[in-house]
C-alpha cells in the first residue's frame, strides 16, 4: 500500500469513519500474520495475535506519528506482540552473535543459477528461506519483499542499523550456501539419471 493511501485511510479513521480501517487491515494482514507465525510457529496463536495487533493499532491510531510509515509501525507492533507471547511461554529465541563478521563472496553459485528456469529458481529460494530461523526470515522478508528500509527494519525489530546490515550480510551468505548445496544436489541427481 502506498504511503499516501495509508495517510488517507488513517485520516478517515481518525475522523470517525472506522470502516476505513479495514483497508489498512487488508493491506497489511498477510505480512503481519507472516511475522507473527514465523515467531510463534502456531497458526492458531498467530491468528489470535494478528487480531490483537490490529485491535491495538486501531485503539492506538491517535498516537501514530504520521511522519513514519504505517507499515513500519504495524509490523513493529506485530513483532513485539509475538515476542511477548513467546516470552510468556518461556521459549528462548536464538540470537545471532553480532561481534563476528566473516568475509565471504556470494558469487559461487551464479553459473548454476543461470541454467535454471524462473520457477526452479523460486523453488530453491523458497526451500532456502524456509530453513532460516524466524528472526532471520522476518528480517530478510521485510527488507526484500516488503521493501522496508534498513532504518524501518531496525525500528521494527528493535535493532541498530548496523546490526541490520550485519544480519542481512550473514543471511545472504547463509542463503547463498544453502542454494549452493541445493544446486549441487540437483547437479548430482541430473548426472546420475
Amino acid at each position: 500500500m502506498k504511503s499516501s493511501d495509508e495517510k488517507i485511510y488513517i485520516e478517515r479513521v481518525l475522523k470517525g469513519e472506522t470502516a476505513a480501517f479495514s483497508f489498512l487491515i487488508d493491506g497489511y494482514k498477510d505480512m503481519v500474520f507472516t511475522i507473527i507465525y514465523k515467531i510463534v510457529r502456531s497458526k492458531e496463536d498467530a491468528e489470535e495475535i494478528a487480531q490483537d495487533v490490529f485491535l491495538k493499532a486501531f485503539q492506538s491510531l491517535k498516537s501514530f506519528r504520521k511522519e513514519a510509515r504505517f507499515s513500519t509501525w504495524i509490523y513493529r507492533i506485530a513483532y513485539n506482540m509475538a515476542i511477548s507471547k513467546i516470552r510468556r511461554k518461556k521459549v528462548i529465541v536464538d540470537s545471532i552473535d553480532e561481534n563476528m563478521i566473516e568475509n565471504y563472496t556470494v558469487d559461487d553459485i551464479h553459473e548454476n543459477v543461470f541454467a535454471l528456469s524462473s520457477l526452479e529458481k523460486q523453488k530453491f529460494v523458497d526451500v532456502a528461506l524456509k530453513d532460516l530461523p524466524e528472526n532471520e526470515y522476518i528480517l530478510i522478508t521485510l527488507y526484500y519483499k516488503e521493501e522496508c528500509t534498513i532504518n524501518d527494519v531496525a525500528e521494527i525489530m528493535n535493532l541498530s542499523q548496523s546490526n541490520v546490515k550485519v544480519k542481512l550480510f550473514r543471511i545472504r551468505k547463509k542463503l547463498s550456501d544453502k542454494l549452493n548445496v541445493l544446486l549441487n544436489e540437483k547437479t548430482i541427481n541430473l548426472k546420475s539419471c
